[in-house]
């Protein structure tokens, strides 16, 4: 089995400047707070192997450009087992955190709570909580690294409790120990690949890439801007639709350019965030993240085109929030011909998830600018849209209903779809006539 790496030197991955904090002070009862027999032992025959006091090592380093609080869990101390002194340099480091602005970084490696402190141990989880939330109250990034293994309550509050969760290969994640899970449990489903693919992590990556990957993650995500990001500039056609039906046929062709295109020319870098953190994911509907424009930072949720799944809204509505907390502009391509109506998206929510978007765009902390691009597909695709900043491309349309249904709705025949079309007024001109976007050359 290969060895895995200590706290310190997954701190060394990260950071060259690394710089302890102080530890407060913490109990010395014998045995602990319920004076285990032989407690005391366990802990110095930890300490003599790993050369720590604790489970955690927590301090300050420079990540990139960006300095950070970095605390790291040495598994090799009790398995990175949570106790009553775990909780006290947790609480010192978030601490730490708030009154010096820096973002938290969490290189997480943990069984979960010490059994040897029973509840004891098991409160730490709230005060981990109420640490992670006072932080997140303050506007602070907090971005966890989620090693092998990561369980239990340390995955249940430090790890997927974080704004942005990375994983390593290969690693163990989830909230089940490898001890304690049902008989026959499938072990891909306790995986960072698996995490990543339930939406309860936003990405695997290599520990080589670790460094970079997280110094692009912290520019972006402690860069505040009160400026309205500036919508990009129209990459399809130039001229104007003469009629209604020409442009939905626009909308709707296939080499019309998609949100990759619009997002490749518009940043320099963006990562992406990947996940509604309920167990669903959208890949294919809908692409969320943070990238850089101009030299500053803008959050991103674009639709591509496809019916947005229920997991697609809710990652949407997460991007929102989360750059609402950390003052980050938005920008939001609209392209859908509308929301997921098959009986899978009712299954999962898709009333809810759209109006979780709705709510979030409605509740902004920050300035949100819509591009349409495409289609604009009814709700599903106005619950994206910015009021007041919204703007269009001359090959997109924006409809309160699709022409086709709207004409059985209204009882017409098949091929009045176009008439229909044109009296919906759907073309990027007639909706800027209306007051209700502009039109982006």
């Amino acid at each position: 089995m290969t060895e895995r790496p200590s706290a310190r030197a997954t701190l060394a991955l990260v950071t060259d400047d690394f710089t302890e904090l102080a530890h407060p002070a913490g109990e010395s009862e014998p045995g602990g707070p319920l004076g285990w027999p032989g407690y005391d032992a366990a802990r110095a025959r930890a300490a003599e192997r790993t050369g720590e006091q604790e489970s955690v090592v927590c301090g300050t380093g420079r990540v990139g450009a960006t300095r950070a609080v970095l605390i790291a869990f040495e598994f090799g101390f009790l398995g990175g087992s949570l106790g009553r002194r775990t909780g006290d340099r947790l609480e010192a480091a978030y601490t730490h955190a708030r009154q010096h602005r820096l973002p938290v970084v969490s290189l997480v490696a943990t069984g979960g709570s010490r059994m040897q402190e029973g509840m004891f141990a098991l409160t730490q989880l709230q005060r981990a909580a109420r640490q992670s939330a006072l932080t997140r109250e303050a506007g602070l990034a907090q971005v966890a690294v989620v090693r092998d293994p990561t369980t239990g309550g340390g995955w249940a509050t430090l790890g997927a409790g974080a704004d942005v969760t990375l994983a390593l290969p290969g690693a163990q994640v989830g909230f089940a120990g490898s001890r304690v899970r049902p008989p026959g449990a499938d072990p891909a489903a306790y995986t960072a690949q698996a995490q990543v693919a339930a939406g309860s992590a936003d990405a695997v990556v290599a520990p080589e890439d670790l460094r970079e990957t997280l110094a692009l993650w912290l520019r972006l995500l402690t860069s505040r801007s009160d400026e309205p990001a500036p919508p990009p500039r129209a990459l399809g056609a130039t001229d104007l639709p003469a009629t209604g039906w020409d442009a939905v046929r626009r909308a709707r062709a296939p080499h019309r350019p998609r949100a990759r295109a619009y997002l490749d020319a518009y940043f320099t870098h963006r990562v992406a965030i990947s996940g509604d953190r309920c167990g669903g994911t959208d890949p294919d509907g809908m692409l969320c993240g943070f990238g850089e424009h101009g030299g500053r930072t803008v959050a991103y949720a674009a639709q591509t085109g496809t019916a947005t799944r229920p997991a697609g809204y809710r990652t949407a509505a997460r991007l929102i929030r989360l750059a609402g907390r950390l003052g980050i502009p938005v920008l939001t391509l609209v392209d859908t011909p509308g929301a997921a109506n098959d009986p899978a998206a009712e299954r999962q929510g898709v009333g809810p998830a759209v109006a979780d978007v709705f709510g979030a765009v409605a509740a902004a902390r920050t300035p949100i600018t819509t591009l349409v691009i495409g289609e604009g597909g009814s709700g599903g695709a106005l619950a994206l849209a910015a009021p007041g900043d919204t703007w269009a491309t001359p090959d997109s349309y924006f409809s309160v209903i699709a022409p086709e249904l709207a004409t059985a709705i209204l009882k017409r025949p098949p091929e009045d779809a176009p008439t229909t079309a044109d009296q919906l007024r759907v073309r990027p001109q007639d909706l800027e006539e209306l007051g209700l976007v502009r039109r982006r050359p």
